[in-house]
């Protein structure tokens, strides 16, 4: 199992446990992250969710071994990235969250994060764009400026500048994340459930245009790079553990 789930009180907690491959989705994870969400969105009981990884990591991103096929029907990629929620979800984030692990995060309403994150979108480095939401998300949370330099040189936000930016919420100590997060769901719980969730409903509105050109924008962008010599370099470069050799085609 590497998705577990825990309740307190009003909030499911949706813990990441695939430490070994440093919590890289894979179809079973995607899966599990679908189920519990499900389960969010569904049992009335139920308010608010957090999102959480292990100690020493938030999330990888995709397992690029396992096939790409990291999606389910109400969430699409992890389980996660195109679900339609109304319930808050807040990304409790220890160590690093890379490439897809961050566009979870970025698909979270909230963030917390503790000394030890570090965000970091290193996919053209790999030969390839960033999938999940990140070229349209990133820029609602983020300067353009920095950005851009996320996305195009691999460079990471400590989680002290994620939260100087506006990105992070909450940062506390390290081993605090998932605490503070919860602290920060209750505080959403002594609102009325009906009132938050017309309020994420109406702020969610107000971007579906703008979603649909984002997704549009980044499918072109995935069709052109899949087709590209540098991507297949990329990704063997990156199963053969070398640096890549780009030739620009």
């Amino acid at each position: 199992m590497t998705v577990r789930e825990t309740v307190h009180g009003r909030v499911l907690v949706v813990h990441m446990e695939r430490e070994a491959k440093r919590n890289a989705v894979d179809r079973e994870m995607a899966e599990g992250i679908g189920a519990a969400l499900d389960r969010l969105d569904d049992d009335e009981q139920l308010w608010v969710g957090v999102i959480t990884g292990t100690e020493s990591v938030f999330s990888a991103g995709s397992d690029l071994t396992s096939g790409g096929d990291a999606k389910t029907d109400r969430g699409g990629a992890y389980g996660l990235i195109r679900r339609r929620r109304t319930k808050p979800l807040i990304a409790a984030v220890e160590g690093p969250a890379l490439g897809g692990g961050f566009e979870i995060a970025l698909a979270c309403d909230l963030v917390v994060a503790s000394t030890t994150a570090r965000f970091a979108l290193p996919e053209t480095q790999r030969g390839v764009v960033a999938t999940s939401g990140a070229l349209f998300r990133a820029v609602r949370a983020l300067p353009l400026p920095i950005v851009k330099q996320l996305l195009i040189t691999g460079a990471g936000l400590s989680a002290e500048r994620a939260h100087h930016f506006g990105l992070v919420n909450t940062i506390t100590e390290r081993g605090n994340a998932l605490r503070e997060a919860l602290v920060l769901a209750e505080d959403i719980c002594r609102s009325s459930p009906v009132a938050v969730r017309q309020t994420l409903a109406a702020l969610a509105e107000q971007y579906e245009s703008a979603d649909e050109i984002g997704w549009a924008a980044t499918a072109r962008a995935i069709d052109v790079v899949a087709r590209s010599d540098d991507s297949k370099e990329g990704v063997q470069a990156f199963f053969e553990r070398r640096a890549p050799e780009w030739t620009g085609r």
